[in-house]
């Protein structure tokens, strides 16, 4: 018995190595992703960038016993360059919470900013990185880093991501309460973008098309397209989801490495550029992606939809086209 599990102990293949770097990781989102980060065994080197901070968060993480190395960075001493060198992913959650009455567009003009100035970091210092933005308002950020990397020339579509687990996770968990199930059990499609009426969870797909009808139905969409203010209302205007978009953001970053060391049928959605409804004007849309080594592998199609779904998607089309041009026109006019 002890030669068979010293045969697997001391195996001599080699775990897949990544450096990941976190933007934001002093921020109610950045310090529970880091933590979640930590524990990914792919990851070996993990670095924490925020304007304050992020030493302390890095200095913590570091006492928690997995294979990886943990270093904090702060403006001083250019080290935003120094946390980017070299990574293999770069995630994005820098930005201001939402507040009671706000929408996620409503972030736009202080998050714009920030992503902006970021995403010229990633341009100059990690060009290569597959990044992951969780930045809101997610449907113009994306199309803001986009731009930016157009303009350093290095541009690489199947390398930029719009983190929407969060969705998913929402739509497992909900959709659970209501059929009395287990939510890790739950496979919830869900497309479009990442705010509002952009959210289209394809529920005709679920094992529960017939189950669940009529006004419990609508009520289902409607929480999952604008679960996030149930936690803004429950913490009394002090914050938003930080601790659920962590975990989906540890999700998605984990799905992007597990992509990067090739294994098979890596699977999530993601808002990325894409050619599904580009004829429509859609530049960015949120569905399906099979993951690889250089990013985005496939990109798959939604799939038969019910006519109340393809009359959601139309209404996201619609919205999504406004968003995106709105962080497009801010990287013209913010050059």
């Amino acid at each position: 018995m002890f030669s068979k599990v010293a045969r697997r102990t001391f195996s001599s293949s080699v775990p897949s190595a990544y450096k990941v770097a976190v933007l934001g990781a002093n921020g109610g989102i950045g310090q529970p992703l880091s933590l979640l980060l930590k524990l990914n065994t792919k990851v070996t080197d993990l670095a924490l960038y925020d304007l304050r901070g992020a030493p302390g968060v890095a200095a913590d993480c570091s006492h928690i016993p997995t294979n990886s190395t943990v270093k904090g960075y702060s403006p001083e001493n250019d080290g935003l360059a120094s946390a980017l060198k070299n990574a293999d992913v770069v995630v994005i959650p820098a930005g201001v919470p939402r507040k009671p009455g706000m929408t996620r567009d409503d972030l736009f003009n202080t998050n714009a900013s920030i992503v902006r100035d970021l995403a010229k970091a990633v341009a100059a210092n990690a060009p290569s990185a597959k990044v992951c933005i969780i930045s809101n308002p997610v449907n113009s950020t994306v199309p803001i880093v986009a731009e930016i990397l157009k303009s350093a020339g290095v541009y690489d579509p199947k390398k930029l991501f719009g983190v929407t687990t969060l969705d998913i996770l929402r739509a497992s968990r909900f959709i659970s309460e209501i059929a009395g199930t287990n939510p890790a059990h739950e496979v919830v499609n869900v497309v479009g973008g990442h705010s509002g009426v952009t959210i289209v969870p394809l529920l005709s797909q679920t094992q529960h098309n017939l189950a669940i009808k009529g006004e419990t139905r609508d009520a289902l969409i409607h929480r999952i397209q604008f679960g996030g203010d149930e936690v803004v209302q429950a913490k009394d205007g002090a914050g938003s989801a930080t601790l659920s978009m962590a975990q989906a953001g540890a999700r998605f970053a984990g799905a992007i490495l597990n992509g990067l060391a090739g294994e098979k049928d890596v699977i999530e959605a993601s808002f990325v550029d894409s050619p599904l409804f580009k004829s429509e004007g859609v530049e960015f849309f949120s569905s399906n992606v099979t993951l690889g080594p250089e990013g985005v592998a496939k990109i798959h199609a939604l799939g038969e939809l019910s006519n109340a779904e393809e009359a959601l998607v139309k209404v996201a089309k619609e919205t999504l086209v406004d968003n995106i041009a709105k962080g497009v026109n801010f990287v013209k006019q913010n050059p």
